[in-house]
């Protein structure tokens, strides 16, 4: 089985109303992150990695934000070395987003 699975803003957008229980970590800058970000998102970095890995539940699907979605699959794969089950790379990554106006 793949690290992680990809997923398109779409998929998102239904996999958010479907699920109520995603974990959605942008991996952008902290100045990029408060410009704007998909709600309920958190801002995922090095220096809160390992707290929020001690602290997330494992099980629950997650899904990787970037800027364009080539950095999130990185990190996704990383968290899924990690322990995560169910982890996503959202392709396009926030501007893909941003640009759907979703």
């Amino acid at each position: 089985m793949p690290a992680f699975q990809h997923l398109s803003v779409n998929q998102l957008i239904q996999l958010r109303g479907a699920t109520a229980d995603l974990q959605i970590v942008d991996i952008r800058d902290a100045a990029s992150f408060e410009a704007g970000h998909i709600d309920a998102s958190f801002n995922l970095n090095n220096e809160n990695l390992a707290h929020y890995i001690a602290d997330a539940d494992m099980d629950r699907p997650i899904i990787v934000v970037c800027y364009h979605g080539m950095s999130s699959q990185s990190a996704a794969s990383y968290l899924n070395e990690q322990g995560f089950d169910n982890v996503y790379s959202l392709d396009g990554g926030y501007s893909a987003w941003h640009q759907a106006n979703a």
